[in-house]
């Protein structure tokens, strides 16, 4: 019996998954949105640095402490974005 975990920490546990995917989902959301405008509205380079900038802090809300892991994953899309958008080296 020691092995089974009772039925209020099982929906404990439920409860976080649904949650910590629900911040996936919105991040995911909010990086894209911040893709689409990036490409799609006529920016300055210093406005499109601010939305790559607002795009980070709102990862940074969801999941604190994972500046590396946004660096990782995101930083790359978006710097590819600013340097074809404004033909940057």
């Amino acid at each position: 019996m020691d092995d089974v975990k009772s039925a209020p920490s099982v929906t404990a546990e439920k409860a976080a998954l649904l949650a910590e995917e629900r911040k996936l989902r919105r991040l995911g959301r909010a990086m894209d949105v911040a893709a689409a405008l990036l490409w799609q509205v006529d920016l300055t380079l210093e406005e499109a640095r601010d939305v790559v900038n607002h795009a980070k802090q709102t990862a940074l809300q969801l999941f604190p402490d994972k500046e590396a892991t946004f660096d990782l994953i995101y930083g790359p899309r978006f710097r590819r974005i600013l340097s074809e958008k404004y033909r940057l080296q």
